[in-house]
């Protein structure tokens, strides 16, 4: 099973996430993934995470990944095979290539794609349960949009291949394999294995759970209302909205405005359940206090 959490940044989410995976954790094997850059979840539990899973509680596993070592370890790869494939004399413009990419836009997110779509292959037996705590919203849209662009470009770039390999049949007929054929079913066999990976990862997605966290002001509520429409886009189903750090009635002046922001939420997305959680009164960055917010979010 897989859930994602995201939303605007600042609002909650990695806090939301792990109290929420906390409390999935007494009943199941869990296991969180964060791929926001801004690396929290070391500071919320006390301890160095990294790109392996860190046990931080019975049946809970935490894994952060780092999105400038993803698109590095990518771009190494990448050029790897690119060189073991093309003629020596091309290597330098292999390196070129490779510059300009790590530069280009939607390289960070295509590396981080790829990261996510091993880690759920090599996981996603030993785990229950999947949960991503993920970068602020225009990020994770583009990159939940990613599997469905990467299939379709893989399946073209297989096209292209099955045209230039029927001619390098005719000609491999008249006498025997050659380099080139070879070097061809390898790439083609390359790129058959991503487009298995994409794939997998667009049907893990189109049947995961994404939740939406955000605070009752109107720039987090605009927000929400935009990212649910992309995710509807790409079929990939919305849980719910985690309401976080609701005022006390104490405060009616700032209860009003709250009130007004979620009056336009609700007249958007009148069908998405809704969980409120209070403004808290203690520190929240810590497992002690994760514990406290888990109570809330199943009741």
């Amino acid at each position: 099973m897989l859930t994602f959490f995201g939303g605007k940044g600042g609002v909650g989410k990695t806090t939301l996430s792990n109290a929420y995976a906390l409390g999935r954790s007494k009943q199941e094997r869990v296991l969180v993934v964060s791929t926001d850059p801004a690396h929290n979840l070391g500071h919320l539990w006390h301890q160095e995470i990294g790109p392996e899973p860190v046990t931080v509680r019975e049946n809970l596993d935490l894994v952060e990944l780092d999105p400038e070592k993803a698109t590095r370890a990518h771009l190494a790869q990448a050029g790897e095979t690119m060189r073991a494939h093309m003629p020596e004399r091309l290597h330098k413009e292999v390196d070129k290539h490779l510059e300009l990419a790590a530069a280009s836009p939607g390289t960070h997110e295509a590396a981080l794609l790829e990261q996510m779509a091993v880690l759920i292959e090599d996981h996603e037996g030993s785990y229950d349960h999947i949960i991503f705590d993920t970068a602020p919203s225009g990020h994770t849209a583009r990159l939940m949009a990613l599997p469905e662009l990467m299939s379709a470009w893989t399946d073209g770039l297989l096209k292209r291949r099955d045209k230039a390999d029927k001619f390098a049949d005719v000609v491999g007929s008249l006498g025997g394999e050659t380099k080139s054929q070879r070097r061809d079913a390898e790439l083609r066999s390359i790129l058959y294995r991503r487009r298995t990976r994409f794939a997998h990862l667009r049907d893990a997605l189109r049947s995961s759970t994404f939740n939406i966290v955000l605070t009752a002001e109107r720039l987090p509520v605009m927000e929400t209302i935009e990212l649910y429409a992309e995710l509807a886009e790409h079929r990939i189903p919305v849980g719910g909205l985690f309401i976080n750090r609701r005022s006390p009635a104490a405060l009616p002046g700032r209860r009003a405005v709250e009130e007004e922001a979620l009056a336009t939420l609700c007249a958007a997305l009148p069908d998405v359940p809704v969980t409120e959680l209070p403004l808290l009164d203690y520190e929240v960055g810590s497992p002690e206090a994760l514990e406290e917010i888990a109570t809330y979010l199943q009741r």
